[in-house]
């Protein structure tokens, strides 16, 4: 019997990258155990969702891909509401990844 246990098993990462470098980094910390919480616009989710020439439900095929192992949730993070609820949020993390432009977390203090 194999020991099933993972070395990033029990650590927490917030993700809130889009396209190709958050996502990715997100996807290989998921795939060596950590829980990946995926944070997404209302409205806007990350575009990669929608790549790829062939879809099943409007969900392109690359997401399940680049999107594996994680939780996603919906948080307006350009209003003052959803910024509070992501700062208690980090709280329980151990790791945040973003690819923003730089300065995008700043703004929103």
């Amino acid at each position: 019997m194999t020991d099933s246990k993972r070395p990033l098993d029990g650590l927490r990462v917030i993700e809130l990258g889009q396209l190709i470098a958050g996502p990715f980094c997100g996807q290989l910390l998921g795939d060596f155990g950590a829980e990946v919480i995926k944070v997404e616009a209302p409205g806007l989710p990350d575009p990669a969702r929608g790549w790829g020439a062939v879809k099943k439900d409007d969900i392109g095929l690359f997401w399940p891909i680049i999107g594996r192992n994680k939780k996603s949730l919906t948080m307006n993070l350009r209003v003052e509401a959803g910024q509070a609820i992501l700062r208690e949020l980090v709280k329980t993390a151990d790791v945040l990844v973003e690819n923003f432009r730089p300065g995008t977390l700043e703004r929103w203090g």
